[in-house]
């Protein structure tokens, strides 16, 4: 077994809070043989197999968890882009199902019945979003980490939703943080800047893969805003020769 399976393994267990013990009550052995397991990268594919039904995952998880991100954010179709953006719940589906949602979940957290939700399934099947399994089970057919298209349909109907209610806060809750800098640095430094927020934006992706196998009432919707870009503030750009100064 590879490393890289074995590792996520271990932080599937470490985010849903499950033991060794744990897992070896759950197998039927003693602890003692999943230790020596994990240690030594033992799996038979029978064992590998008992122990993701006991996660409720299946090897196609597993491995796109283990491999990670391949080639970074992509785009939807425009197709995709402008069904979601014409219709806010089928949008608010599939964002539940990018963040690991399981259909009875969905049906007992929201205002939406099931046979509304086999609907927007079916609809995010025919866009080619989803794959619809049996027992409504969801696989992802694009990344779930894609960028939405500037100027695109989905920016155009949510884009400043989502930021004017983002900033609508005072940042003082425990989970919160807000950090604001308009500091003059050199261009070269600028660079530097934006690659460091760039290896922020990918370690939090790095978070968000080990969460996924998480319960959904363990998780947190954490909205994370990463931007830079030369800018002045108004009241300081008016003060520059040539520019009026605003009343």
């Amino acid at each position: 077994m590879t490393r890289e399976i074995v590792e996520t393994l271990k932080k599937i267990l470490k985010a849903r809070s499950m033991t060794y013990a744990d897992l070896a009550k759950a197998l039927r052995v003693s602890t003692p043989t999943v230790k020596r397991l994990f240690s030594q990268r033992t799996f038979t594919l029978e064992r590998l197999e008992e122990i993701l039904r006991v996660l409720e995952m299946d090897f196609f998880e597993l491995a796109r968890m283990s491999h990670g991100r391949r080639g970074g954010p992509v785009e939807l179709s425009l197709e995709q882009e402008t069904a979601l953006a014409k219709d806010a719940r089928l949008f608010s589906v599939f964002w539940l199902l990018t963040n690991e949602w399981r259909f009875d979940e969905i049906v007992a957290e929201f205002k939406l019945g099931a046979a509304q939700i086999t609907s927007y399934y079916a609809r995010l099947e025919r866009l080619r979003l989803i794959d619809w399994r049996p027992g409504n089970r969801a696989r992802l057919r694009v990344p779930k980490h894609y960028v939405w298209r500037a100027g695109g349909p989905l920016r155009k109907a949510y884009g400043l939703r989502v930021v004017t209610e983002f900033m609508r806060s005072r940042f003082d809750a425990p989970h919160d943080a807000f950090h604001f800098e308009a500091q003059e640095l050199s261009a070269e430094s600028a660079v530097i800047a934006k690659r460091r927020l760039e290896r922020v934006a990918a370690e939090i992706q790095d978070l968000v893969e080990m969460d996924a196998a998480a319960p959904t009432r363990k998780r947190v919707t954490l909205g994370v805003l990463l931007a830079c870009r030369p800018w002045d503030i108004s009241i300081v750009h008016a003060l520059r020769a040539g520019k009026p100064t605003p009343p």
